[in-house]
C-alpha cells in the first residue's frame, strides 16, 4: 500500500514539474499574448461599446413609448380634477397616461447615424486586429532574442570547456618545460574572461525571458521558457517578390490600411448627418390619458350630490386621446448648421490625407524591411565566412601552441576571435530570421519557425 502511494506521489510530482517547466512555441506565445494582452482587452471593450452604439441607432428609429401616473391629495379649497368645480374638502385623485412619439423624417439623419454606427463597429474591429498584428511582431522579436541569447550562451559554455582542456594541457607543457609559466597565467585569464561572458549571457537570457513573459502577462518568470531547437535560416517565397509586389499585396489585407479607409467612410457619414440638419424634421405623437377622483358629482335635475363612480368606471368615463404631428423648419441657427457641414468636409479631407500617409508609411516600412533582409542576408553570409576563416586560423594556432611555437597571449587572441565570430554569426542569423519574418508578415504569411 505504501509502495503504491509513493509511486502515485512520484508520478504526480513529475507531472507537476513538467507542467511548470513547459517550453512554449512561437505560435503558443503569439496566441497567448493576443488573448491576454491588456491593450487588446481594452480595445475589445471599445468594440463592445461600438456594438452598443449600433443598437442605440436602431432604437432611435423606433417609436418611443412612455407611461406615467400620479396620485394627489389636497385639503381646503381646490378644483375637482374630474369636474373642474371648486370644492372645499379633502380630495384624493389619480391620473395616468401613455404617450408615444415617432420621428417620421429628419433629413435621413437617423438612417445615416445607423450606417455610421455599423461602420464604427467595423472600424474598431480593424483597429483591434491591427493591434494584434503589432503584438505578434513584438512577440516574435522577443522570442527570437531568447533563442539568440541561448545559442550564444551555448557557444561560450562549449568554449569554456575547451579552454579548460587547454589549461590542463598547458600545465603539462609548463611542467615539461615546453612553455613558460606566463603562458599558463594567460590561459587562466582567458578562462576567467569566458566565465564572465557566460555570466553576462545568462543574465541576457533571463532578461529576454522576462521581457517575453511580460508581453504575455505571465508573472512566473522562473518557470517560463521557450522551446529550443536547431533553427536555421528558412527558405521563403517572399524573396522572389519585389517591394512593389509586396506593397500591392499588403494593401489588400493590412488592418492599419483598412482602419484608415474606414476613417474616410466615417467622415463621409458625419458629413451626411451634418447635411441632414438643413432639411425640415417631421414627427408624430399620440397620447392616451385618464383620471380618477373620490368626489361625487352634482345632479342639477335633482339638486343633490351624486356619489362618486367606482375607480374602474371613472377610468373609462374620464379617459381621452390626443394625437398630432409637428413640423420643425430650420431657418437660422447662428451659422451652426453651415459651419458643421464645413467642419465635416474638412474632416473628410483629413481622413483621405491620413489614408495616403498610412499607405506611404506602409510602403516605406516594406522597402526598409526589404533592404534589411538583403543587408542582413549578406551580413549572415559574411559572418559565416569569417567564422570559417577564424576556425582555420585557430586550428593552425593551436598546432603551433601545442609544440611551443606560439605564446599563450597570441593563442588566446586567436581563440577570442573565434568566440566573437561565433557570437556574431548567431546574432546575424537571428537578426536575419526576424527581418525575413517581418517581410513575410507584410506579405500575409503567418509567423512560424521551421
Amino acid at each position: 500500500m505504501n509502495f503504491k502511494l509513493t509511486a502515485l506521489l512520484l508520478l504526480f510530482s513529475i507531472g507537476a514539474v513538467s507542467a511548470q517547466q513547459k517550453n512554449w512555441t512561437l505560435q503558443e506565445c503569439v496566441e497567448y499574448a493576443v488573448e491576454h494582452n491588456l491593450s487588446v482587452e481594452q480595445y475589445e471593450l471599445d468594440l463592445q461599446n461600438a456594438q452598443i452604439d449600433k443598437s442605440d441607432a436602431v432604437g432611435a428609429m423606433l417609436p418611443a413609448v412612455n407611461a406615467s401616473s400620479s396620485v394627489t391629495g389636497s385639503t381646503g379649497l381646490s378644483f375637482d380634477p374630474t369636474t373642474n368645480q371648486p370644492v372645499t374638502t379633502t380630495i384624493l385623485s389619480a391620473s395616468g397616461g401613455i404617450t408615444s412619439s415617432l420621428t417620421l423624417f429628419d433629413g435621413l439623419r437617423n438612417l445615416h447615424r445607423l450606417n455610421r454606427a455599423k461602420l464604427n463597429a467595423i472600424s474598431n474591429q480593424y483597429r483591434l486586429d491591427d493591434l494584434k498584428d503589432d503584438i505578434r511582431l513584438n512577440v516574435a522579436n522577443s522570442y527570437l532574442q531568447i533563442l539568440s541569447n541561448k545559442e550564444t550562451l551555448k557557444v561560450f559554455e562549449a568554449q569554456f570547456a575547451v579552454s579548460e582542456q587547454d589549461l590542463k594541457r598547458s600545465k603539462e607543457l609548463v611542467d615539461a618545460g615546453v612553455l613558460p609559466n606566463g603562458d599558463l597565467l594567460e590561459i587562466e585569464a582567458t578562462l576567467a574572461n569566458l566565465e564572465q561572458q557566460i555570466v553576462n549571457t545568462q543574465n541576457q537570457v533571463l532578461i529576454s525571458r522576462i521581457n517575453l513573459a511580460q508581453l504575455l502577462q505571465i508573472t512566473d518568470y522562473e518557470n517560463f521558457d521557450v522551446l529550443e531547437g536547431d533553427f536555421q535560416v528558412p527558405p521563403s517565397e517572399v524573396l522572389t517578390k519585389s517591394p512593389k509586389e509586396i506593397f500591392a499585396e499588403a494593401l489588400t489585407f493590412r488592418n492599419d490600411i483598412k482602419f484608415s479607409q474606414s476613417g474616410i467612410d466615417l467622415a463621409n457619414k458625419d458629413l451626411d448627418i451634418a447635411k441632414g440638419a438643413v432639411y425640415p424634421s417631421l414627427g408624430a405623437f399620440f397620447n392616451y390619458n385618464t383620471r380618477y377622483s373620490d368626489q361625487g358629482g352634482f345632479d342639477s335635475s335633482t339638486g343633490s350630490l351624486v356619489p362618486a363612480e367606482s375607480f374602474s368606471n371613472q377610468l373609462w368615463i374620464n379617459d381621452g386621446i390626443s394625437y398630432g404631428a409637428q413640423l420643425d423648419i430650420p431657418i437660422f441657427n447662428g451659422f451652426a448648421v453651415k459651419n458643421n457641414i464645413k467642419r465635416s468636409k474638412i474632416n473628410v479631407e483629413k481622413a483621405k490625407l491620413q489614408l495616403e500617409q498610412d499607405k506611404l508609411n506602409l510602403e516605406t516600412n516594406i522597402n526598409q524591411a526589404y533592404v534589411d533582409v538583403t543587408s542582413f542576408s549578406k551580413a549572415y553570409d559574411a559572418a559565416q565566412k569569417t567564422l570559417d576563416a577564424r576556425r582555420l586560423a585557430y586550428d593552425y594556432s593551436k598546432e603551433r601552441y601545442d609544440v611551443g611555437l606560439m605564446n599563450a597571449f597570441d593563442f588566446s587572441q586567436a581563440q577570442s576571435r573565434v568566440d566573437n565570430a561565433e557570437a556574431d554569426l548567431i546574432r546575424t542569423k537571428y537578426d536575419y530570421i526576424f527581418r525575413l519574418k517581418v517581410l513575410e508578415f507584410y506579405f500575409g504569411l503567418p509567423l512560424e519557425l521551421n
